[in-house]
């Protein structure tokens, strides 16, 4: 405490950085402490649960006060309250907050491209001159509803990564979507779009249909384009699981059932979509896909993932 109070601002920013332990510091050196902290750029946080604390508490960016021993005033002043008086509480409590996080993170980077691509099919479809747009209205709609209540979810509830606790705090005023995710977004974007419209240019105009129907042909078009849109969206899905570690792993089908059970939800609505007489051609204006769609159906998984991987 009194070499503390020995020292001018100047000094005590130096020597927070090179010291982790301050005994016998008073009301005064703990707000100095924090100060200096914050002047050096670091994220301070401060616990205590005294009267005299509260000024500190108040002063640092993350203040935690004891809930069961901690004085009104000091509860008052905090950010956050220790309902166990536990420290390693707040050891939890920060990894559930990077936890939270990330996977906010993780559900734009699924959600995103997926709506975008839904629309830029359609732009881009016109553009190369379709005779129809690769996926109609209804499909878009489905695709976005089955997309986000399944895929999105998965991500919405994803555990801890391995190493979450060993990186650094972000830095203060980190955007959610930063310039990392937001290329990220716009890959899975163009290679969404770009499997869709491609896949529907390679049934219009491949020569394979040539001998089918013109209303045959286009509603194989958009029997195989729906289908590269909602697989591809699984290959993002699976892309997004991990923010720091490869998904080309067997992690990529561990640690959160409901990713298993996602791909088997939308896999089996996709095939009952596309077979089911009626449901198919009447309201989804599309057929079952043979063979080859299901071949650009699985081709254009594949690019999808290891792209967003080899990013």
């Amino acid at each position: 405490g009194p070499e503390l109070d020995a020292m001018s601002d100047e000094e005590i920013r130096k020597c927070v950085m090179t010291h982790n332990v301050f005994a016998r510091a008073s009301p005064q050196n703990k707000i100095r402490i924090v100060k200096a902290l914050q002047a050096e750029g670091q994220v301070s946080s401060m616990t205590g649960d005294g009267v005299n604390d509260a000024p500190a508490l108040k002063a640092a960016n993350m203040g935690v006060a004891m809930g069961k021993e901690g004085t009104d005033v000091a509860r008052e002043a905090s950010e956050m309250i220790i309902a166990d008086d536990n420290f390693a509480t707040i050891v939890y409590a920060v990894k559930q907050g990077r936890v939270v996080w990330d996977n906010l993170r993780k559900v734009l980077l699924v959600n995103t491209p997926i709506n975008n691509s839904q629309g830029l099919s359609v732009l881009f479809g016109l553009l190369v001159k379709l005779p129809q747009t690769p996926i109609s209205a209804i499909q878009i709609l489905y695709s976005n509803f089955i997309c986000a209540v399944t895929l999105g979810f998965v991500c919405a509830i994803e555990p801890a990564e391995d190493g979450i606790m060993e990186l650094p705090p972000r830095r203060v005023g980190k955007r959610l979507i930063g310039r990392f995710l937001f290329l990220r977004i716009v890959l899975g974007t163009i290679l969404l779009t770009g499997c869709v419209v491609g896949s529907a240019v390679i049934v219009e105009y491949g020569g394979r249909y040539d001998d089918w129907a013109v209303e045959e042909r286009e509603k194989m078009m958009r029997g195989v384009a729906f289908n590269v849109l909602d697989f591809g969206a699984i290959s993002v899905m699976l892309s997004a699981r991990f923010a720091y570690n490869s998904s080309i792993h067997p992690r990529v089908f561990q640690g959160n059932p409901a990713a298993v059970f996602s791909i088997v939800i939308v896999a089996v609505l996709q095939v009952f979509l596309s077979y089911v007489p009626g449901l198919n051609s009447f309201v989804f204006s599309m057929r079952g896909m043979d063979g080859f769609g299901w071949g650009l159906t699985f081709a254009s998984m594949v690019i999808v993932f290891i792209a967003m991987e080899s990013e």
